[in-house]
């Protein structure tokens, strides 16, 4: 093992979790799942990345069994019988090379495109407006709103059932339980809106009807952010103050791990600290975090995209320090393992010349 890159490849306990090492490959929607049913080139895809070194894969997102969830060509469900003979397929090629896999339970909400199919499905939201301010469909009601959080307990049940080592709720990037934490979406005036703290209601609702489908040694994280697509200087806490405020009923609902979503991941979140969001929420829950967000490239990924050209690595002593001092205690590897499914078998050897640059083809490919 290359030493200066050793603290990423110490082992990971939790009471509920035990990882070789401190490598997560991220959630990357990939749409090569026909009809929603992931198939055995979706599981080839995840066990080459598990038999390189990857400690923790969490899977793209997949949709809860709801009729509003997703609307985009490709994306796999997480329900019905077929979808998840082949998420069982894909845990146990995971599992056979000593990996292990978490699927990623998504609702898109007001982001569901209209007209995707089935067209005559609205998207739904906690009121119904886009992140634009667009009003695509009426507020939730409480039975509508019910029924979501019965889908997204439906979904955690199955992922224990199927023989998976946790879920991971996405609560980021301006989907549904983001749109209930962010104020620009949700203008409720019942239970569910307010003020930041009554803001996290959905979410709790979730985390707590996801726990007690699962019981207590079945690891739940949470994935949420600050940026919404495409506002990316969308915030929902603007002090550690703040923060902590908006985790504190997070974490009373059961979440074990906090994926903390950024940009770039070596950006301090506040004034005066160096701490970047996975810190400062690591720092003020107690519980371990996931730190994310352009790890291994050092250009934006958007100017990327739109300019055809591949992102320099970038960042790799950073991130060691982090989990070295203890800041985070996980590195999510997204577009930089989408690319090259032996990234972390390389960085741990020490072969960081050998990395490939990620280009934007990677993202129509399943290698």
């Amino acid at each position: 093992m290359d030493m200066t890159t050793a603290p990423l490849f110490t082992p990971f306990t939790t009471p509920s979790l035990s990882l070789p090492n401190r490598i997560v490959m991220a959630p990357m929607t990939r749409g090569q799942s026909p009809g929603g049913v992931p198939g055995p080139n979706v599981a080839a895809y995840y066990r080459r990345r598990a038999e390189h070194g990857v400690g923790l894969i969490i899977t793209e997102g997949t949709g809860i069994d709801h009729p509003a969830a997703l609307g985009m060509p490709g994306v796999p469900f997480f329900h019905g019988e077929e979808a998840l003979a082949g998420w069982a397929a894909v845990a146990k090629a995971v599992h056979g090379v000593g990996g292990r896999i978490m699927p990623q339970l998504w609702h898109v909400g007001t982001a569901r495109r209209l007209g995707a199919e089935p067209q005559d499905v609205l998207p739904v939201g906690p009121s119904g407006l886009t992140g634009a301010g667009q009003q695509v469909s009426e507020p939730m009601t409480e039975p509508q709103i019910a029924e979501v959080i019965d889908a997204y307990a439906k979904g955690a049940a199955n992922a224990r059932r199927l023989g998976f080592d946790g879920i991971e709720l996405h609560g980021a990037h301006g989907y549904l339980i983001d749109q209930f934490f962010w104020e620009t979406t949700n203008r409720r005036t019942d239970r569910y809106g307010g003020d930041l703290v009554a803001r996290t209601r959905f979410a709790v609702e979730v985390v707590e009807a996801c726990r007690r489908a699962v019981g207590p040694d079945f690891p739940i994280i949470l994935r949420f952010s600050q940026w919404k697509i495409p506002h990316y200087d969308a915030r929902l806490a603007t002090t550690p103050e703040e923060l902590n405020r908006f985790l504190a009923p997070l974490v009373n609902a059961g979440v074990d791990i906090f994926h903390c979503s950024t940009r770039w991941f070596w950006q301090p979140e506040f004034a005066d600290s160096p701490l970047n969001l996975a810190g400062w929420t690591k720092k003020l829950t107690g519980k371990p975090t996931v730190t994310v967000g352009s790890v291994g490239l050092d250009k934006d990924f958007i100017v990327g995209i739109f300019q055809r050209e591949g992102a320099e690595r970038a960042g790799i002593e950073s991130l060691v320090q982090m989990v070295e001092r203890g800041d985070v205690d996980l590195v999510a590897i997204g577009r930089a393992l989408l690319v090259d499914a032996a990234w972390a078998e390389k960085v741990r050897d020490g072969r960081i010349a050998e990395l490939l640059p990620f280009t934007p083809a990677a993202l129509a490919t399943l290698d």
